[in-house]
């Protein structure tokens, strides 16, 4: 070994700027464990080369250091490669935190993060190292003394606000085990009241929580250990009180996060004073905060719901006149919605009406609904909704049951025709005009007023209008002004839809009736019948046909169960045309066969066998063996049909059902009779022999010949079992008919 040194040591007496040659001996050294030896080595290499080939030793000497792992040695080592790698600073870093240098490791990780242009090389972020300084700090408070902890982990908490709630708890630690408890509880109490998002104000809550009750248990383990002393007990009552009125303030503390993140939500300013419940210096203050915070153009809820508790606060507590100064301010406000101030304003109304001070309710219903002398639009934006608000419908019905209930007649009709004049009345604004009009006995007066009132409205809107005025207008005039009244029926269907129009055709058939001519009636009900919705049909034709019935008997209703034999759907019409078969049953005429014949294309006879039973018995009673066989062979083409329908809906894997329902159609099994034939013919005429033809075996040919003479067996088979079911339904429908006709 000393020879190879030696060697060595003379190529370096000429060649000692070569870094090969110094690279070789120094891993030759390293290698033989020569500790000493290969430091100075290494050392001597680093001299000699110049600075830009120390990159090249740097790594021989990195894990020579591992593997000698000299503690003074290594430190001195690592901070001599950090003066040419600066970037390789976690390197020393780890190294610290291994042998425990825990000082030096957290000054040097604050450097790096100082340092803008620092990347690490291990891949992590500025939050991570952020957070592996914090938690450092934090759990070695006593071994940590060259940097000031506090204001590093407040710096953290303005530059990683997602970090927040972690942050804090961090710093918490910190003071807690340096044993600084006071300071420790004034941190949880200054992070429960700064953080900004639930989640961090749950983290730190229980933290707090946990670390009150881990005290209190303490003092009890003391007082349990060292006997009772009045000190003692004293400090444990104190914590004990300290502790409920944490788990007390919870929902307060909750609640001002919340309003931290958005100091407009009234909502929330609202759950806030109820959480002051029995607290009424409290709720004025944060009535009073919450006013004062919030800006109504940015406000989530109604702000008006803030001003009209603030005021019944007040009432409720007997201060009247502190309220009235509520609402005077209340009203003042730029809402951003017309609809709040009117609500201020009818709860300001109410209030005086519920202290029964009238005089000022009336003042302050016409100073809402006095018009300002521009007079702007409802929806125009542009003005302030104090411009606006007097054409709130709200305001104005509350003045119309003012002016009816405090006024006189011309007041309220002057604040009815107001409304109308603003063109913002409802259908039930009119309804309730016409409705005091007609308790005056202004009956045209009234009837104008449904008129003026349905020509501001359109379908469905127009409806109750429609329904009333022509139910008032019929019981007031009867038959002594009939055109007139045919007129407004006409008014009214017109461009009436579907849903509506059964009501009203009802009202102008009965009017019809009643003092009119039943033809005209009858005329009404069959319009009824067209214009009806398809749902109502049928209800309507059995009206028309009870009408029909009591106005000109029976024999009337015949052409009315034509039509709708004809009109309605299917399931309808049988039932329709099993009553009209009954219907000429009974009237004796044999017209119900061709009606029970029309009818039974709509009867199932696997669901509909009320129908056929009826049918049947019509049969035994008027018909005979040819027009009972032909009732059966109808009965027959209908089942046959129906199951025909629903094979097409089967299921793939129902081949089974499917085959026999086929077997039992005619129409299915001439199809399937139909097979194809054999092209002799076509063979024949080709005769002409290809030279490149494939000799094939004769025994295919024969093979195929049995194949056929197989299918035909099985046809003839099928045929004769076909000819043997149709001769049994044959002779089951023989015994059928002697059975029943006799």
């Amino acid at each position: 070994m000393n020879r190879v040194i030696n060697c060595y040591e003379r190529a370096l007496v000429f060649l000692h700027k070569m870094p090969r040659i110094w690279i070789d001996y120094c891993q030759f050294v390293v290698d033989l464990s020569y500790v000493t030896k290969a430091r100075h080595t290494l050392d001597r290499s680093l001299r000699s080369l110049p600075i830009t080939q120390h990159c090249r030793i740097w790594p021989l000497y990195l894990t020579f250091i591992k593997k000698h792992s000299i503690k003074e040695q290594a430190l001195r080592l690592y901070r001599r490669y950090l003066q040419l790698a600066p970037d390789n600073a976690e390197i020393l870093i780890d190294y610290l935190l291994t042998v425990e240098h825990l000082d030096e490791a957290a000054v040097l990780l604050t450097k790096c993060l100082n340092n803008e242009d620092f990347q690490s090389k291990k891949g992590q972020s500025k939050h991570q190292m952020w957070i592996q300084l914090c938690q450092l700090l934090s759990e070695n408070p006593n071994k940590i003394t060259s940097i000031k902890v506090e204001p590093i982990i407040r710096q953290g908490l303005q530059r990683f606000t997602d970090m927040t709630g972690k942050l804090w708890i961090s710093l918490a630690d910190y003071y807690i085990r340096k044993h600084q408890f006071d300071k420790a509880r004034d941190i949880y109490e200054e992070a429960v009241k700064t953080v900004m998002t639930v989640r961090d104000f749950g983290q730190v809550f229980d933290v707090y929580a946990e670390f009150e009750e881990q005290l209190i248990t303490l003092k009890i383990e003391n007082r349990n250990k060292n006997g009772k002393t009045s000190d003692n007990e004293l400090d444990l009552q104190l914590r004990l009180r300290r502790f409920e009125k944490l788990m007390q303030r919870r929902p307060l503390l909750l609640n001002s996060v919340l309003l931290r993140q958005n100091p407009h939500n009234v909502n929330e300013w609202l759950k806030r004073v109820a959480l002051f419940e029995g607290k009424p210096r409290e709720i004025v203050n944060t009535y009073t905060e919450a006013i004062k915070t919030i800006d109504p153009k940015l406000a989530t809820g109604k702000l008006s719901a803030l001003w009209i508790e603030f005021a019944k606060f007040y009432e409720e507590n007997k201060q009247l006149k502190e309220a009235r100064i509520i609402f005077d301010k209340a009203v003042l406000v730029p809402f951003v919605k017309v609809d709040e101030l009117a609500d201020v304003w009818s709860h300001y109304i109410e209030t005086e009406l519920r202290h029964e001070c009238y005089e000022e309710a009336m003042k302050h219903v016409r100073t809402a609904t006095t018009a300002p002398p521009h007079k702007p639009s409802y929806f125009d934006r542009t003005e302030s909704v104090q411009n606006r608000v007097y054409r709130s419908l709200k305001l104005w019905s509350m003045y119309a049951d003012l002016e009816e209930s405090l006024g006189d007649f011309t007041t309220t009709k002057n604040v009815y025709y107001r409304i109308l004049d603003l063109r913002i009345a409802s259908p039930q604004v009119i309804l309730n005009f016409s409705g005091l009009l007609e308790e005056k006995n202004y009956f045209e007066e009234s009837f104008k007023i449904y008129e003026r009132g349905i020509g501001m409205f359109k379908w469905p809107l127009v409806y109750d209008l429609w329904t009333t005025y022509l139910s008032k207008f019929v019981t007031r005039y009867g038959g002594d002004k009939l055109e007139r009244a045919r007129d407004l029926f006409e008014q009214a269907l017109d461009q009436c839809p579907e849903k509506f129009a059964k009501s009203i055709f009802l009202l102008y058939a009965k009017l019809e009736e009643d003092f009119g001519l039943k033809r005209h009636a009858m005329a009404v009900y069959n319009r009824a019948t067209q214009a009806v919705l398809k749902e109502e049909q049928a209800e309507m034709f059995q009206i028309y046909i009870n009408r029909a019935t009591a106005c000109f008997g029976v024999t009337h209703t015949r052409q009315i169960y034509e039509q709708a034999l004809e009109t309605l759907p299917d399931s309808d019409a049988r039932v329709f045309g099993q009553r009209f078969s009954e219907l000429e049953t009974k009237l004796e005429r044999l017209t119900a066969r061709s009606i029970y014949i029309h009818t039974s294309q709509f009867a199932d006879p696997r669901q509909c066998s009320e129908f056929w039973r009826l049918w049947q018995t019509f049969e035994v009673a008027h018909g005979n063996e040819d027009t009972f066989r032909e009732m059966l062979r109808i009965k027959r083409s209908v089942r046959d049909k129906y199951s025909t329908q629903s094979s097409f809906n089967l299921p793939p894997d129902a081949d089974t059902t499917a085959a026999a329902t086929i077997s039992a159609n005619p129409m299915a099994q001439l199809q399937k009779d139909v097979q194809f034939v054999r092209g002799n013919e076509q063979t024949q005429a080709s005769t002409v022999q290809n030279p490149d033809e494939i000799a094939l075996d004769d025994d295919d040919e024969e093979d195929e010949d049995e194949d056929e003479e197989e299918e035909t067996r099985g046809g003839e088979e099928e045929e004769g079992e076909g000819e043997t079911r149709g001769e049994e339904e044959e002779e089951e429908e023989d015994g059928i008919v002697k059975q029943c006709v006799p």
